[in-house]
C-alpha cells in the first residue's frame, strides 16, 4: 500500500531530524532491514550492512555539525522521493570531503533520492556538492 505525501514527509523529516541531532539509533530505525545507502562522492561505495551504515553515520556526526537546512524542493513518486536542500554548518575535519585536516563553515547543495518500502527507507542515495565544500575549506581541487 502506497504511503500518502503526509506519511512520506513525516518519515523523511524524522530521518533528517535524527541526522540533525546526531541520533544514530533514530537514523538506523528509519531504515528498512534490507537497505541500500550511498553517498556520492564517497570512497565507501554502496552500503547494505547496517553495521557499516552505522559506522558511516558515526564518522559523519563526528566530523560535521549542522546549523540549518534550507529546503529547495521535494518531488514525489509512488515509492520514492527526491529532496533538494542547502545544508549549512561547520566541518571539523574535512576527511569526508577529501580535505583531511581542513575545517570551517560550509554551505552546499544536497540532493537525496529515497526509495520507500513498508514505511521505511529502503534506499538512500545522497549527492553532495563536493566542489563547493572543497572550495570553502580551501582545498586544492583537481
Amino acid at each position: 500500500m502506497a504511503m500518502s505525501r503526509t506519511q512520506i514527509d513525516r518519515l523523511i523529516d524524522e530521518h533528517f531530524k535524527y541526522e540533525a541531532t546526531d541520533d544514530l539509533d533514530g537514523v538506523m530505525a528509519s531504515l528498512a532491514v534490507e537497505v541500500e545507502h550511498q553517498v556520492i562522492p564517497s570512497p565507501m561505495g554502496v552500503l547494505h550492512d547496517h553495521a557499516q551504515i552505522r559506522a558511516f553515520y558515526s564518522m559523519l556526526f563526528g566530523d560535521m555539525r549542522g546549523t540549518g537546512v534550507t529546503p529547495v524542493r521535494r518531488l514525489y513518486g509512488e515509492d520514492f522521493v527526491v529532496d533538494e536542500a542547502i545544508w549549512n554548518g561547520h566541518i571539523d575535519d574535512g576527511r569526508p570531503s577529501l580535505c583531511e585536516g581542513k575545517r570551517g563553515p560550509v554551505s552546499f547543495r544536497l540532493l537525496h533520492v529515497f526509495e520507500i518500502r513498508d514505511g521505511r527507507i529502503a534506499r538512500e542515495q545522497v549527492w553532495c556538492d563536493l566542489a563547493a565544500i572543497q572550495q570553502q575549506l580551501g582545498c586544492a581541487v583537481g
